[in-house]
């Protein structure tokens, strides 16, 4: 790792993200198999859709989560994605891994490989796609660019770097 932070990870399914009534309760589950393995243990998730359920499960285990109201604030900054999202309420953020897995993370969880005339049901109220980046590449760029084409929604490319997700982990890891 670039920081040398001592750490180690127990990644959960990023399908979760599809139904975030189940993410507290894994994250529960991964606590409580990790407890007493560790002097200190956080959580790198948002609160992604658990409307506060994640923060009652840290409050619990009295771990620390990382901030804001989901991985977009994380990695671009609360105000940027307020004010992309106050400009344009049809916004469909992307960040790199949604640009990566976009086919399986969202096409095929949505039936639309199947189903593609669910697309207008799902996506109708949105106007445009701004994909977050963090590592743009040629190849990013192209995915990204089918992802909003599958949309039928034109694409912003933000520049974002990952200094955001840095620092956040570098608080997180630091409480």
């Amino acid at each position: 790792m670039r920081r040398g932070w001592p750490v180690h990870v127990y990644p959960l399914p990023p399908l979760l993200h599809n139904r975030p009534d189940r993410i507290a309760a894994a994250v529960e589950a991964r606590l409580v198999e990790l407890c007493g393995r560790y002097r200190r243990i956080a959580v790198a998730y948002a609160d992604c859709g658990t409307y506060g359920a994640l923060d009652e499960v840290c409050a619990r285990h009295a771990v620390a989560r990382l901030r804001g109201a989901h991985c977009y604030d994380v990695v671009a900054g609360e105000a940027l994605v307020r004010d992309l999202l106050d400009e344009e309420p049809g916004t469909y953020l992307l960040t790199d891994f949604l640009v990566r897995t976009f086919r399986r993370s969202v096409v095929a969880e949505l039936g639309l490989d199947r189903y593609p005339e669910l697309r207008h049901d799902y996506f109708c109220h949105y106007r445009r796609v701004i994909w977050l980046a963090q590592r743009p590449t040629a190849a990013l760029r192209l995915a990204a660019e089918d992802a909003a084409a599958l949309l039928g929604l034109p694409l912003t490319v933000v520049p974002v770097g990952d200094a955001g997700l840095e620092s956040a982990l570098a608080a997180l890891v630091a409480t």
